[in-house]
């Protein structure tokens, strides 16, 4: 099968098209025939040699897939031969053939092209384990969004005006505002205002109730003003660093909770969860297009490179798809 490689950790220009052997599948794993796969940030830091895979997982890029299963292994008894579906893989969705545990696929939302269903596992596993299950957020509550334009963001601002939460997100520039408005959402450009000011303006000063962090820095000690008390704070990234000097005595006075996660190091077990709750709660939701994830644009596979420079330029808005076997 071909898929993508990479010369050496470093830019984009290192990624290549290799060919290589079709994964077999264990006892508990199915075979995808890959027709798309999300672009995600951890990809960029993996191909930089910041992010390496877990022991057990390909070496291989890409977390996310939708396609067909062509193969099952033994023990699976949920899926069969031909069935459509989307699936968090632990590594090499950036090929024509990829496994996956049977218990981190989801059927395709009604209606939905493999294109738009490869932008949901990565994004919306994320979203929800973080939001729904850690930070236990609540309708009528305010949600604050960093990155709000992002394949996370535009998911995480329709998850959580489905259930009834306010939500506000920052941005940095006036078309990625736009577009945080037209998902029912209040917008922030970073650049022009204090989003500090700002939230405590639009919540009567009393802050946000959570909020989802991916860009770090010195957002980290700005969040404690931005959140309200018994606040939570969930670092999911750091995109302009991790390693910062906090003055912790905000996080007692207001009785915060600052938490962090990541998907890819959770057990089968874990993710399982994650999985059985998304098809409960927020399949409906898709089926009934409610909720639909934002696309920013598709690349062939062989514009891999292309790709990972759209991601990389930060102009983008929604979910980047790379598009692997067809039909789409």
């Amino acid at each position: 099968m071909k898929h993508i490689a990479t010369q050496n950790p470093g830019d984009a220009s290192q990624l290549f098209i290799s060919e290589g052997d079709v994964p077999l599948p264990s006892a508990n794993n199915v075979l995808i025939r890959v027709h798309a796969a999300g672009i995600n940030r951890p990809d960029i830091l993996q191909r930089q040699g910041l992010y390496p895979p877990p022991a057990d997982a390909s070496p291989i890029l890409g977390l996310e897939v939708a396609g067909e299963i062509v193969a099952c292994g033994a023990k699976v008894t949920r899926w069969q031969k031909g069935d459509k579906i989307c699936a968090l893989v632990n590594g090499g969705g950036y090929a024509e053939y990829v496994v996956a545990p049977e218990t981190q696929c989801l059927p395709l939302p009604e209606g939905f092209s493999y294109v738009e269903a490869a932008a949901l596992p990565e994004t919306f596993f994320t979203v929800w384990h973080n939001l729904f299950q850690r930070a236990q957020l609540k309708t009528g509550e305010t949600l604050l969004i960093h990155g709000g334009a992002s394949g996370i963001g535009t998911s995480a601002i329709q998850l959580a005006r489905a259930f009834g939460v306010n939500v506000v997100a920052t941005a940095g520039s006036t078309e990625k505002c736009r577009a945080i408005e037209n998902l029912d959402a209040t917008a922030i450009n970073y650049r022009e205002q204090d989003f500090v000011a700002a939230i405590k303006e639009l919540t009567a000063g009393q802050g946000a109730n959570v909020i989802l962090d991916m860009v770090g820095g010195d957002y980290i000690q700005r969040n404690f003003s931005a959140a309200a008390k018994e606040g939570r704070i969930i670092n999911i990234a750091f995109l302009t660093g991790s390693k910062v000097t906090i003055d912790l005595m905000p996080l007692m006075l207001k009785r915060l909770t600052l938490t962090g996660s990541t998907l890819r190091a959770q057990s089968t077990e874990a993710k399982a969860r994650i999985a059985q709750e998304l098809e409960e709660q927020v399949w409906p939701l898709l089926n009934s297009k409610k909720i639909k994830p934002v696309i920013d644009s598709m690349f062939p596979f062989a514009e891999v490179v292309n790709a990972h420079e759209r991601m990389e330029s930060n102009r983008h808005i929604g979910k980047i798809i790379l598009t692997v076997n067809s039909p789409l």
